[in-house]
């Protein structure tokens, strides 16, 4: 459960900035344990856009045949592939030919093929492989793609061929198909797969009857479902991810902690149409059991807004019942100046434990892009608020405002310090969901990377008013075959907290 308060300085800028990483897994805390999340997905991101070695030889090679072109002052004349192979064997009249031995097929639009044996037509500009082909696609504006199938028939002119039973890699999603099809912009995969489980056996997979692969670094799938180990645990007619964005799992998450006991939990996202969609979150606990909610989502570049209705938890596990409340929100960043506002607003009707209030929260926000200068990352962050409540009439307003500093000592060690003030509080509220414990709030906290595998975090949070520590908060985040779980100490609460969930990259 994301404790998403606004005025937190780094959420605010990572919420309205233009998006630079794909916050794949985002902490939730009081000791603003979450500015080492952007570290970890940059880093993941950074993964992602790094070409393999075969794809840079492949640039380079197309490169060089571009310098050695016959006509290179012609250029208007088509050179669309060039061949080589250990036995090249062409009937200048029919334009047929044959290659074996180590062929490679090289279209110099960003495109390799390579096989044992190929045959063709050089005047047609067609390609058939039988047996074994590998193919590399590295075009300016497209995923990159790695290929490795059967039965495989292109025509290097149109750029519109076909191929069989195949697996490979489209982005940062491993994929297989049992037919492919290519065309000038974009690649179709009947009875395909996706995952980012990098394994032989995947945990997990999203299986689709037909998914699409377009120039827009966009994955479209349709008649989907989910797998867990083979096994189908949801469905779904239609979805889109974008490569390199944000990812969204759509997979149960298991854990533990003091106030809900174990528990599971699934998103399931539904469209209704171009701009509408579903959104529900199951939860299953076993102390308080079904605690679930829905929205009905709109969403339009800018601005959304949604009805939610059903129970809603925060950082702290409070809990609050929406029945229902109407949420607004207009966010953007300015032309030509590096930061970003928005505004929220909510009106519904809130219960918790004996509290039950109409509820209504105006926010508006500013936030500074991250200052970034070598190995350090500033944040800052401003809002003003004005809350009102019905059952006592009360109305709470004022500004918040706050700074992070994140230092990123190598691979291994990063700390950070921040400071907050914040106007709503625990004391001053009616309700405890999304408020602080107090108003001025000094963070520090220490990641320390053990290895490939392990991460270890402690966050810290004092009150500045009492002169006193607050949280002391330890993590352990331990990454298995594709999956992570992340174990929480809360040691001035006496709580912990344990998490497993798929991980998406």
């Amino acid at each position: 459960m994301i404790d998403k308060k606004f005025f937190v300085p780094l959420m605010l800028a990572l919420m309205f900035a233009p998006s630079t990483v794909g916050a794949e897994y985002t902490s939730h805390s009081d000791t603003d344990v979450e500015v080492f999340d952007y570290i970890e997905n940059r880093r993941r991101e950074a993964r992602d856009k790094q070409l393999t070695p075969e794809q840079v030889k492949l640039l380079e090679d197309v490169e060089t045949a571009k310098e050695q072109l016959p006509h290179p002052d012609l250029e208007t004349e088509q050179v669309p592939a060039v061949f080589e192979g250990d036995n090249l064997v062409y009937h200048t009249e029919t334009g047929e030919f044959i290659a074996q031995g180590k062929v490679d097929i090289l279209q110099l639009e960003g495109r390799r093929f390579q096989t044992d044996k190929a045959t063709g037509n050089v005047i047609e500009k067609t390609v058939s492989i039988q047996g074994r082909a590998h193919v590399l696609q590295v075009v300016d504006g497209s995923p990159r793609v790695t290929l490795d199938g059967y039965r495989t028939f292109y025509n290097y002119g149109t750029s519109i061929g076909t191929m069989g039973s195949a697996r490979g890699k489209a982005g940062e999603y491993y994929i297989t198909g049992k037919r492919f099809e290519f065309y000038p912009d974009h690649i179709v995969a009947f009875d395909a797969t996706q995952t980012k489980c990098g394994a032989a056996q995947p945990d997990y997979t999203v299986s689709a009857e037909k998914m699409e692969i377009w120039p827009e670094r966009v994955i479209k799938m349709y008649k989907i479902k989910f797998r867990i180990k083979g096994n189908v645990v949801g469905t779904k007619e239609y979805d889109e991810r974008k490569f390199g964005g944000e990812e969204r799992l759509d997979f149960p998450r298991i854990g533990y902690n003091k106030d809900y006991g174990a528990y599971i939990e699934q998103r399931i996202e539904r469209p209704i149409t171009d701009h509408f969609k579903s959104v529900t979150k199951a939860h299953l606990e076993t102390k308080r059991g079904v605690r679930s909610n829905t929205e009905i989502v709109y969403d339009n570049r800018d601005s959304s807004a949604r009805v939610a209705y059903g129970f809603y938890s925060d950082g702290d596990n409070v809990w609050v019942q929406k029945e229902p409340s109407l949420i607004l929100h207009y966010g953007r960043h300015f032309d030509h100046l590096p930061a970003s506002y928005g505004f929220n607003y909510e009106i519904g009707h809130w219960k918790s434990n004996s509290v039950s209030s109409t509820h209504q929260k105006y926010e508006v926000g500013l936030a500074r892009d991250p200052i970034i200068y070598h190995n350090w990352m500033l944040t800052l962050g401003t809002s003003y608020t004005i809350t009102k409540e019905s059952s006592d009439d009360s109305t709470v307003h004022g500004i918040n405002y706050g700074a992070v500093l994140l230092k990123e000592f190598d691979d291994r060690f990063a700390a950070f310090t921040g400071y907050h003030y914040t106007k709503n509080t625990k004391k001053n509220s009616l309700f405890d969901f999304e408020n602080d414990d107090y108003a001025k709030k000094i963070s520090m906290g220490l990641s320390w990377r053990m290895d490939h595998r392990n991460r270890f975090v402690v966050g810290l949070s004092f009150d500045a008013d009492r002169s006193a520590v607050q949280d002391v908060d330890y993590y352990w985040y331990h990454d298995l075959h594709c999956s992570q779980v992340i174990l929480r100490w809360r040691d001035r609460r006496d709580k912990l907290e344990a998490h497993w969930q798929f991980t998406p990259w």
